[in-house]
């Protein structure tokens, strides 16, 4: 069976494939090709000093992929076993989801208890420089080999943040193994975490619910936390959108022809049996998180609550390459689709009650410069359905500066919410202390001096 990987920067194999070549005249194909070997020709004779021609076709093959959209890439052959330990669950790293625009490689999402989740990385951040050499114009592979390496090691690296000093970090490298769900139950709910959606997902939630059920039999209502969850496999998408509806479309994918549509719908039993839910969502929620949340949302099984996400609603297939061996290609093949037929590419997902987890983020919303999201990058494909991703806004709700940081706004909201039934009509209003906009304020940019 295959699998897609949907998360920022890669998705999952399909055995061998045959791909279809250019839609330009044969002739002048062939003519282009011959001027790729006629320049490395050159640069081979006429260099300062040897080069490595390996090294020369694969940084070619990549500008070639990379020039398709952010998140197309050619994956040599370390990058694809990369890849692949991933998505199983366990590898050697700081944990880091990235993705590079314009010569920059910036932060789609740091992973939970990660030496980069404890160090307070963000998503957005722009990795400037690794072990005092600067990271500008270095691909994301390229990033990826100088941030991983044997558990124990330790490396250097400084993050660029809009509006603050550069955070310097010293991070120490361990073996990320990849608890991709985890849970607590706080007062009279459960609170499901999915940090990332790997081959052990759906396996996790189950046993997760399971546990939760037993801590506490009458719990009244869930919160699913989706937030800086960058992504992973559709089919891990797919089973944990199944796990809570009992009927109706999941999510559909489009290809580049009119054909090429695939359907997933949810089959009968929710793992909740009809609690209320609220799932919590963030801009570093991207790709497979946007799924869950989308379906969740279309079929009205859960309020979502937070900011607008990141908005990758591309599908990226991994075709080996002579079986690995040459490595692999991840090229875009398709969008996918709410349950509505929305396509969130560029978009995202507008949460139910829009709440910043901060003043800070708040103020991040509310400059359209500083926002992360798939519409910055300047290569990234469009919606495909005419719309266009919000612009910067003030958001609805936001805790002024003397709220506590220790005290997770956003979640103190989900679960007002979760005691209202998950009826917004009768939320009780936001306690003392938090920011209300004015309907008529909430499309303004606020403008700093």
């Amino acid at each position: 069976m295959r699998k897609l990987l949907i998360a920022g920067c890669a998705a999952v194999a399909l055995g061998g494939a045959a791909v279809a070549v250019a839609q330009t005249p044969r002739n002048e194909t062939f003519r282009m090709l011959e001027l790729f070997g006629d320049v490395l020709s050159v640069v081979e004779q006429a260099y300062v000093v040897p080069v490595d021609n390996k090294k020369l076709i694969e940084a070619a093959l990549g500008g070639m992929m990379t020039a398709l959209d952010p998140h197309s890439s050619y994956l040599a052959p370390a990058g694809f076993g990369e890849l692949r330990e991933r998505t199983e669950g366990q590898y050697s790293g700081v944990g880091l989801t990235i993705s590079a625009e314009a010569g920059l490689v910036k932060v789609i999402s740091p992973m939970d208890n990660s030496p980069a989740g404890r160090a307070g990385v963000q998503p957005g951040d722009v990795i400037s420089v690794i072990d005092g050499a600067s990271a500008a114009g270095l691909s994301v592979s390229e990033v990826s080999d100088k941030l991983r390496g044997a558990p124990g090691t330790s490396v250097a690296v400084t993050f660029l943040r809009d509006g603050e000093d550069p955070l310097e970090v010293i991070l120490t490298r361990e073996v990320i193994k990849i608890e991709s769900v985890t849970g607590r139950v706080e007062g009279e709910f459960g609170i499901i975490r999915i940090s990332t959606f790997n081959e052990n997902t759906v396996r996790e939630l189950n046993e997760t619910v399971a546990e939760l059920k037993a801590a506490n039999p009458d719990i009244r209502g869930y919160v699913v936390d989706l937030r800086n969850n960058g992504g992973g496999l559709l089919n891990a998408a797919v089973g944990v959108s199944d796990a809570f509806l009992d009927r109706g479309e999941i999510v559909s994918q489009r290809g580049r022809r009119p054909e090429q549509i695939d359907r997933w719908a949810a089959r009968p039993g929710d793992l909740t049996g009809g609690l209320p839910i609220v799932v919590l969502v963030n801009y570093g929620s991207a790709s497979a998180s946007e799924i869950v949340a989308g379906a969740l949302k279309d079929h009205e099984r859960a309020t979502i609550v937070g900011l607008t996400t990141f908005g990758k609603g591309s599908v990226q297939t991994v075709i080996p390459l002579r079986g690995g061996e040459d490595g692999a290609l991840s090229i875009t093949t398709a969008r996918y689709y709410t349950p509505s037929g929305r396509s969130i590419q560029k978009i995202g997902i507008e949460p139910d009650l829009e709440v910043s987890r901060s003043a800070a983020e708040a103020r991040i919303v509310s400059r359209s410069s500083f926002i992360y999201s798939e519409a910055a990058y300047a290569t990234a494909l469009d919606a495909s359905i005419g719309e266009e991703r919000r612009g910067a806004h003030v958001p609805l709700e936001a805790p002024g500066e003397a709220w506590p940081e220790d005290k997770d706004y956003q979640m103190e909201r989900a679960f007002d919410v979760l005691r209202a039934g998950g009826n917004l009509a009768a939320l009780a209003p936001a306690p003392e202390g938090i920011v209300v906009t004015p309907v008529e304020q909430q499309n303004a940019a606020v403008t700093e001096e």
